[in-house]
């Protein structure tokens, strides 16, 4: 697919993830967008996750409060600011404001990191079927990144999901147990995993699949606080540290 567009369809969208395309722009003013589908794809196998133990620590000391889905126009938000580790981005108002929609429809979530109060970091991603599409993640303290792709894991092993969905490789992402495998292959795991999960008619695109929400149930409610599962479930789920 290719071509640039300056306004995406939500519908559009689903349909290009489902083919394994998606959008990128050039920068964060960009007035329009481009269709991006690599020759390798990176993937994080959800049995491959490497906990290393200081990671681990991190986790079960509950450092961090991890949330699901309650500050994702924040995510998106700190995941477009420029910083010095990141002078540009390729998220720009036209896939911010598809995210938004896609978000609110049920398809896309994200995983907030909080530090006293401050959210300090996090990740979103598109649902679509059984697999997850991780779009950007965001770290303004140690190690937040990681424990949110961790719980974002141990949340999509629980939910059935079968694909996480990195895009790019990148050495952090590969430090996690991220791998790289040619366009074929991934085209292959991508077809069992969004599987009906697209209609081939003009109609909706039903959320059907795997249950992003899967954790809550397994943990029980969250508390008065608003707390998530505790941390050591989140190790004890992501298995065996190095």
């Amino acid at each position: 697919m290719s071509g640039r567009l300056s306004q995406l369809d939500p519908q559009l969208v689903l349909r290009a993830y489902a083919m394994g395309v998606f959008p990128m722009a050039d920068h964060r003013d960009a007035a329009n967008v481009f269709w991006v589908e690599p020759k390798l794809r990176g993937i994080m196998p959800l049995d491959g996750f490497h906990l290393s133990r200081s990671l681990k620590k991190t986790i079960n000391s509950n450092r961090f409060r991890v949330t699901a889905d309650t500050a994702f126009a924040d995510i998106i938000a700190l995941c477009a600011e420029s910083a010095e580790d990141r002078p540009d981005t390729w998220i720009n108002p036209a896939i911010e404001d598809v995210f938004g929609t896609l978000h609110e429809a049920g398809y896309a979530h994200s995983i907030e990191c909080w530090l006293d109060g401050e959210l300090v970091g996090g990740l979103y991603g598109l649902a679509l079927g059984r697999a997850f599409f991780g779009e950007s993640m965001v770290s303004r303290a140690r190690d937040a990144s990681k424990v949110a792709i961790a719980w974002l894991v141990a949340r999509l092993k629980v939910g059935g999901f079968t694909l996480l969905d990195c895009q790019f490789q990148t050495d952090h992402l590969a430090s996690l147990g991220a791998i790289e495998i040619p366009r074929d292959d991934y085209v292959g795991l991508l077809s069992a995993a969004v599987g009906d999960g697209v209609s081939a008619g003009t109609g909706s695109l039903p959320c059907a699949g795997a249950d992003f929400f899967a954790l809550e149930r397994l943990a029980g409610e969250p508390d008065e606080t608003g707390s998530p599962p505790s941390g050591k479930l989140i190790s004890q789920l992501l298995g065996q540290t190095s």
